[in-house]
């Protein structure tokens, strides 16, 4: 067994012991284990043998991005009572938590402001239990990364063609917050914005958006592979429906990519 599966299976076991408290008295109100099991007995052997046993394990998305995928899906959905244990459990998988900053920064912008804060108040528990101070995260006003100036043109040429003459302030947000700013700050790398987006998307059914940001998300380093499973992954995070309402976009998407 290498370091990697130890430390899989050592955090799937601690998440799996936070549901076996005796009491209800846990972060957020969320049930124990055995809340669950006298309320919906099902619904704890789908968690410990499908959630836990499987999808966590399979082998094509790393642990470290599982993380990123389900606490994407939880602050996009605003559904704080499990982030706590996720965002302890993203720590242990090697998120750091600079990135767990850009995340809920990112998301405040792909999900809402109300979103981004309700997950603050959480992580601000996380990380002062961690013991983790102003030193580890991200400045406020970085160095931003290089911009790539001809695809950054060509975006920004077709989206004020489409809609600058009607809703030109939110063209011009989007040029100067979005993809001038918040998608060239260091604290996440471009891969996992885009990993992020593409969760959050999905978690609130907005699939529409895929077609635009499918290819950004390869274009910075995620695999088809990589796509393919965290829409599978995030099935038992935001359900059968808002996964396949995203399966038959990201499909088209693959095989434009593929011609």
């Amino acid at each position: 067994m290498g370091p990697r599966t130890g430390l899989l299976r050592f955090s799937l076991l601690a998440l799996a012991l936070t549901f076996a408290m005796p009491t209800s008295a846990v972060a957020g109100g969320r049930p124990t284990r055995k809340d669950v099991q006298m309320v919906a007995p099902a619904l704890d052997k789908y968690t410990q043998d499908r959630l836990l046993g499987e999808v966590w394990k399979r082998p094509d998305l790393s642990p470290r991005d599982r993380s990123v995928v389900t606490v994407a899906a939880l602050i996009g959905r605003n559904q704080t009572i499990m982030l706590s244990d996720h965002l302890k459990l993203a720590l242990d998988h090697g998120v750091k938590p600079a990135e767990i900053s850009g995340i809920i920064t990112h998301l405040a912008l792909y999900s809402g402001w109300a979103n981004a804060t309700a997950a603050v108040a959480i992580a601000k528990d996380v990380f002062a239990g961690r013991k983790i101070g102003p030193d580890q995260l991200p400045a406020a006003s970085p160095a931003l990364l290089p911009l790539n100036e001809t695809a950054e043109a060509d975006r920004a040429k077709r989206v004020g063609e489409q809609f600058g003459a009607i809703f030109p302030g939110v063209v011009q947000y989007t040029t100067d917050v979005l993809f001038r700013d918040l998608w060239l700050r260091p604290d996440l790398a471009p891969r996992d914005r885009s990993l992020v987006t593409i969760s959050a998307l999905i978690a609130n059914g907005q699939v529409a958006q895929l077609t635009g940001h499918i290819p950004i998300g390869m274009n910075n380093g995620l695999t088809q592979g990589e796509i393919a499973e965290a829409i599978t992954h995030l099935a038992f995070y935001v359900g059968w429906p808002n996964v396949f309402s995203a399966m038959p976009v990201a499909k088209e998407v693959f095989e434009k990519r593929a011609r």
